[in-house]
């Protein structure tokens, strides 16, 4: 398929895991990546000539301001916006500090408002698309995530707003949620000591834990012409775990 022939991605995220995947299936559709990680020898990897990479902390609102324009420059405009950068801690309220509440903020959230905002005059232009990855953590309870659900639950929030915000100007918003997919981000979760494993059964996935493919495929449907007629939705992507 060549959805995105002639396409300019701007991609957040792209070093490892889903947003790897995406730079990767974008690409091979036809997408120039502009793809953005803080992880500068995993990114580097990725580089080729369909993948440009630069290194940006999602957080800090000059890192973001100089990345998008350089993007905007080097790809000659920005025509989908799709923000996967996120961490993940899972800690029990006890001992969560305002530090890891915080930063679990300040890289899911603020991140992706900032790029947003950065880049919407250049989506504006295009008739672009954004989508934003939340998670299924923001509308099911899953124990011990409070802080990543609160920051996921406010992507979730925040990309359903900016599609009425955005929708007179012909840029369509997208939150895509995925559910347990083999990452370094899940894989590197450690669940604390003592912890009744069974807490977790109810939100296995039915169909055993996705691949980061699976999410890019969704995501590339999402910001192609093939999902034309979405906006202001959430796709949940989670092998039935939440049914």
């Amino acid at each position: 398929m060549e959805r995105f022939a002639g396409k300019n991605v701007l991609l957040t995220g792209a070093a490892t895991g889903i947003g790897r995947a995406t730079a990767l299936r974008l690409a091979a559709e036809g997408a120039r990546v502009f793809a953005v990680d803080l992880n500068e020898a995993a990114l580097a990897e990725l580089a080729s000539d369909a993948v440009i990479t630069h290194v940006a902390d999602v957080s800090d609102e000059t890192s973001v301001r100089e990345a998008v324009a350089r993007a905007a420059t080097t790809l000659g405009g920005i025509d989908a916006l799709v923000n996967v950068a996120g961490i993940h801690k899972t800690t029990p309220l006890a001992t969560l500090t305002l530090a890891e509440f915080q930063r679990l903020l300040d890289v899911n959230l603020l991140g992706t408002f900032l790029f947003c905002r950065e880049a919407m005059p250049y989506l504006v232009a295009s008739k672009g698309v954004v989508v934003n990855t939340a998670s299924t953590s923001a509308t099911h309870a899953h124990p011990f995530m409070t802080a990543y659900a609160a920051s996921k639950g406010a992507v979730l929030a925040f990309s359903l707003s900016l599609a009425a915000e955005v929708a007179p100007s012909g840029v369509r918003v997208v939150a895509v949620s995925p559910g347990g997919v083999v990452t370094p981000l899940m894989t590197s979760v450690a669940f604390p000591e003592g912890v009744d494993a069974s807490f977790y059964g109810r939100i296995m996935p039915q169909v055993g834990f996705g691949d980061p493919e699976a999410i890019a495929g969704t995501i590339a449907y999402a910001a192609s012409s093939d999902g034309a007629y979405l906006t202001g939705v959430e796709l949940r992507v989670d092998g039935g775990s939440h049914v």
